[in-house]
């Protein structure tokens, strides 16, 4: 009788998830002199930044509070360190959102980029990078590239800013996307043209752009600008990234925490197990991160077909339902559906008169 609670489990994870979805967990990677060896902390406010580290680090880390991250993981590595390998290594064994290394020198950047598009591609860590100027083309990068920032009497690079823009980002709604969101701590950037604007944004640049009165990023976009068959579109917008992402991360934590080696691999344990992710989508439908009636998973029964097959199972004498009742060892094929709500970005207005 303990099966059903798993719906329960998911449609917790899902309520969470909104919660969690607008305060985040930021990453930010330093090098200060301060510290021999790798070095972490933990802050949950601006108060938390420790005063031992250098007075740009400092700036740093209070700049990504703007944002309002529900925590940020610094990793702080020696100021003469040659790379960056002791810090990658260690993000890859705790939890993270979206990461910045700020004041990343140019030569850097594509081994960062590298790497973060193997922690998705490769280890299943579905986490996203800002990075100053780097055409990745790739959803695992957001690649931040307006320079000649001035707040105040300072001008900062695109790679002094990239902790300000992940912070932001980390702390937004998943309700919310990075569009238009204004920066109000910045006095000016260059200037744009809405040409030069618009072609930036179409190749995965992300932008600050002046309006006239103030500065905002132009359109909250990855760095993916060519798109396939199994990355649409929706894999270029940063908002609809961290939905799938969060996604992809309760209903595999659930499943593992839950089912693996817990559950007997019946039809009927299949049906529960559908259903509680179907569970999980209709609270993120009402909350307004899914889009009501087109989220859906179920048996995968061409996948399933071709397994019972290739163990010696005569499906071609099988009806569809005998496919789905099918004994298919330990293994489970799932065919899930999803469409995450966009944030309205275009607007077209005809007036008549």
């Amino acid at each position: 009788m303990g099966l059903p609670s798993v719906n329960i489990i998911f449609q917790s994870k899902a309520i969470k998830a909104i919660e969690r979805g607008a305060v985040g967990i930021l990453a930010l990677v330093l090098k200060d002199a301060s510290v021999e060896a790798l070095t972490t902390y933990r802050l949950l406010d601006v108060a938390d930044i420790p005063g031992t580290l250098n007075t740009a680090n400092q700036d740093y880390l209070e700049q990504a509070f703007i944002g309002t991250p529900k925590e940020i993981r610094v990793v702080a590595i020696p100021d003469d360190a040659a790379d960056y390998n002791a810090a990658l290594n260690y993000l890859e064994t705790i939890k993270f959102n979206i990461m910045a290394i700020p004041g990343i020198a140019e030569g850097d950047v594509t081994n960062i980029a590298t790497w973060a598009k193997g922690m998705r591609d490769n280890k299943e860590k579905k986490i996203m990078v800002v990075l100053p100027q780097n055409t990745a083309d790739h959803e695992a990068v957001i690649n931040f590239a307006t320079d000649d920032i001035v707040v105040g009497e300072s001008t900062y690079t695109a790679s002094q800013y990239t902790a300000r823009v992940a912070g932001l980002i980390t702390g937004l709604p998943l309700t919310v996307a990075p569009t238009f969101r204004v920066l109000t701590e910045i006095n000016d950037v260059p200037k744009m043209i809405k040409a030069d604007a618009d072609a930036a944004v179409d190749a995965g640049k992300l932008i600050l752009y002046h309006d006239g009165e103030k500065v905002k990023i132009a359109r909250g976009v990855t760095s993916l600008t060519t798109t396939t068959e199994a990355k649409g579109a929706d894999w270029k917008k940063i908002k609809l990234v961290r939905i799938l992402d969060m996604l992809y991360h309760d209903v595999k934590e659930t499943i593992e925490d839950e089912y693996v080696g817990s559950v007997q691999n019946s039809y009927e344990n299949k049906l529960l197990l559908c259903a509680a992710i179907n569970a999980y989508y209709e609270v993120l439908e009402t909350e307004g991160v899914l889009d009501p009636g087109n989220n859906k998973c179920e048996i995968n029964i061409p996948a399933q077909k071709t397994y019972l097959r290739s163990i010696g199972e005569d499906v071609d004498n099988m009806t569809e339902q005998e496919i789905k009742e099918a004994n298919t060892r330990d293994k489970v094929f799932l065919l899930s559906t999803v469409r995450p709500l966009d944030a309205i970005e275009d607007v077209s207005l005809i007036v008549n008169l």
